[in-house]
Parts: structure tokens; C-alpha cells; sequence
């Protein structure tokens, strides 16, 4: 393939700086809204990217769970990869990218544990096979097969047949409390319009940065 060749301009329009919100994370919501009611495929999906204790980057597509003024939160068995690394180095990225609507949304900031209490709320809602799931999956460990992970799925099935499935002790939620948040949208001849804004003291500060 001629990987060069690939290529298509951005026109769906610019982004001024009167368009955006003083406040990021409301500015967020208003962009995934619309994400929503474009219809796109799993609007709340997000790359998550870590560092292990190493130095080694590593993403992962998850899916966004919570949001609110206290940041953006996301849930993983506490074994995993993504957990390990975050317990290394707590810096984290996120990132959106809303290809159809031509924009991208960059989240950099610092992740937490949640509380037991909302990450129990959470698993409460989940449907049972997910819940199921989540105690026969040793998250990112190797498995002989698929098989075998399909006899764990149905050993869980088996212990917990009777009453509600508890919430397991690994297994829960972080909250990406972010130090800065940038809106990405498309321009022609590849002049995209990219704001950053940058958390302070007293509040937030956007800038424009050249595409």
C-alpha cells in the first residue's frame, strides 16, 4: 500500500475561541453530546495512556464511566497492566478522537483510586455477565486459552448463582483529575484549530496553539 496516498481534508469547520466554554470540563460535555447525537460508535471510548515503572509507554482503549468537575473516571481490575503502571507513575493521558465529527480531545493529568463506594455503585450496574467477568479475568496475565477462561466464566457462574455478586477486592476505579485539556478540531489545508487549557490556582487558562 501506498500509506502516503491516505489522505483527506478537514471541513467541517473551525473553532473560535467566543465557541469554547470558560470551563473545560463543561465544554467536554457539550462536545460529547454532540458526539452522541451524531451517532457515532462508542463516543465514550478513550485511550488511556500510561507509563510503567521502566519508562515504557503503553495505550489502551477503555470506555469513559463518570464524569464531573472532579475529573474523568474509568474502571480495570487493580492487577492489570494499566493499574500497575498507574501505581508506578500516576501521570496519566487520555484521548477521544471523534474521527467523524474531524476532532480530538487530550486529557493530561493525574489518576486516584475512587472509593469503594462508587466503584461498588458501578459494579451494581453492570450487567451480570460483566460482573461475572470480572471475577474469571486474571487481567492482562497470560492464559493457556480461550477455553480455560470460558471454564472460569462458568466456575463464577457456578459461585455465584445464589444472591448478588459481591464486588471484587481487585477490581474498581480511577479518576483522571486533569492538570490540562485540549480541544482539537479540523481545518482545511491543515491549519486544525487547537485550544489548551491549562489548570491554575485560580482557575483555568486557554491558549491557542499553532496546528
Amino acid at each position: 500500500m501506498e500509506l502516503d496516498k491516505f489522505r483527506r481534508d478537514y471541513l467541517q469547520g473551525g473553532l473560535q475561541r467566543q465557541d469554547l466554554a470558560d470551563d473545560p470540563i463543561v465544554q467536554f460535555e457539550t462536545w460529547l453530546k454532540q458526539a452522541v447525537e451524531a451517532g457515532l460508535k462508542d463516543p465514550t471510548a478513550m485511550t488511556v495512556a500510561t507509563v510503567d515503572a521502566e519508562g515504557q509507554p503503553s495505550q489502551r482503549i477503555v470506555l469513559l464511566k463518570h464524569l464531573d468537575q472532579r475529573g474523568f473516571v474509568f474502571y480495570t481490575n487493580y492487577e492489570s497492566d494499566k493499574a500497575r503502571d498507574i501505581a508506578a507513575n500516576p501521570r496519566v493521558s487520555l484521548h477521544f478522537p471523534w474521527h467523524e465529527l474531524e476532532r480530538q480531545v487530550k486529557i493530561c493529568g493525574r489518576a486516584e483510586k475512587v472509593s469503594t463506594a462508587e466503584s461498588l455503585k458501578y459494579f451494581s450496574s453492570r450487567p451480570t455477565e460483566s460482573q461475572l467477568a470480572a471475577w474469571a479475568s486474571a487481567q492482562s496475565r497470560p492464559i493457556s486459552s480461550r477455553q480455560l477462561l470460558l471454564q472460569q466464566f462458568q466456575a463464577m457462574k457456578e459461585k455465584f448463582k445464589q444472591g448478588a455478586i459481591p464486588l471484587p477486592d481487585f477490581w474498581g476505579g480511577f479518576r483522571v483529575i486533569p492538570a490540562t485539556i485540549e480541544f482539537w478540531q479540523g481545518g482545511a489545508h491543515r491549519l486544525h484549530d487547537r485550544y489548551k487549557y491549562r489548570r491554575t490556582d485560580t482557575g483555568w487558562e486557554v491558549d491557542r496553539l499553532a496546528p
